[in-house]
């Protein structure tokens, strides 16, 4: 069941983050940016060649391959946690992590960029300026689930 649940929530979380960016992309870049949620949330069209805050933007080749290598590492992780009674909350951030580098993983493929497209207007300025999509935050959360759900010996 849990099994089957956490698929659910890969599959999600890529094709759900793929019709997102497949919007923003078809929008006229007049649209942008645009505010909602009170002003709080600066929806942005953002090509980010990069990796996080665009670094390595000068070598999409390396990135790209440094994010198809831990997606496939994420995924064989997510195998192997299969065979493991219990730690349910390690294959959902496993899950998490997967649909996210899955989604991102894939743009950098096929676009040749990551799309990007949430902002927040908060009163630090240098967190203004960074934007997000769906799959980051799905990245950092599963990161988390998985590091902190990790089986490890204590001694």
């Amino acid at each position: 069941m849990v099994v089957g649940i956490c698929i659910l929530i890969t599959a999600g979380i890529f094709f759900g983050d793929l019709w997102i960016k497949n919007r923003i992309e078809k929008a006229d870049g007049e649209n942008f940016p645009r505010f909602c949620a009170g002003n709080k949330i600066i929806l942005k069209k953002y090509h980010n060649t990069g990796a996080m805050l665009n670094f390595g933007a000068s070598k999409r080749a390396a990135v790209t391959a440094v994010s198809v290598f831990f997606t496939v590492l994420a995924g064989i992780a997510f195998v192997f946690s299969l065979g493991q009674r219990g730690n349910n909350a390690l294959r959902v951030g496993l899950a998490l992590l997967l649909g996210g580098s899955f989604s991102n993983t894939y743009d950098r493929l096929k676009r040749k960029y990551v799309v990007d497209y949430l902002s927040f207007h908060v009163k630090w300025r240098g967190f203004q300026r960074i934007v997000f999509n769906f799959s980051d935050f799905c990245i950092i959360i599963g990161s988390l689930l998985t590091v902190f759900m990790f089986p490890s010996e204590s001694g």
